[in-house]
């Protein structure tokens, strides 16, 4: 069974990216979320097994994200994809749950496999 993809991005570019190479790699995308509160909504509807999210949203920060994700007992796998590299942003999204933190630019390889990793972890 394909394991069930939420990408959370701002840019349609981004979303479109991570969407190919995770379906190149058997995931299924079952939404994507252009703000926070779009995602939060659609993530807890749809349960998936894996979540993309960039920290810097519209509305909202990702970091945001995972805090109303876990009050709501949300238990998707979540690896951050964000062009903000600083560590202090990075610990704080791992410190918080996420699986693991991807910096933009990156290759569909590596995103492939950090996906891959937190699914099995």
């Amino acid at each position: 069974m394909s394991k069930k993809v939420v990408i959370v991005d701002d840019s349609l570019y981004m979303r479109t990216l991570i969407k190919d190479a995770l379906e190149e790699a058997g995931f299924e995308i079952v939404g994507q979320a252009a703000d926070g509160e779009t995602a939060v909504d659609m993530i807890l509807e749809s349960n998936p097994d894996i979540i993309t999210l960039d920290n810097i949203l519209p509305d909202m920060l990702g970091l945001d994200i995972i805090k109303a994700l876990k009050a709501e007992g949300n238990n998707s796998k979540i690896v951050m994809v964000s062009a903000v590299g600083q560590q202090s942003v990075i610990n704080a999204g791992i410190e918080l749950g996420a699986s693991d933190y991807i910096v933009k630019p990156f290759t569909p390889e590596k995103l492939r496999d950090v996906v891959e990793k937190a699914v099995a972890a």
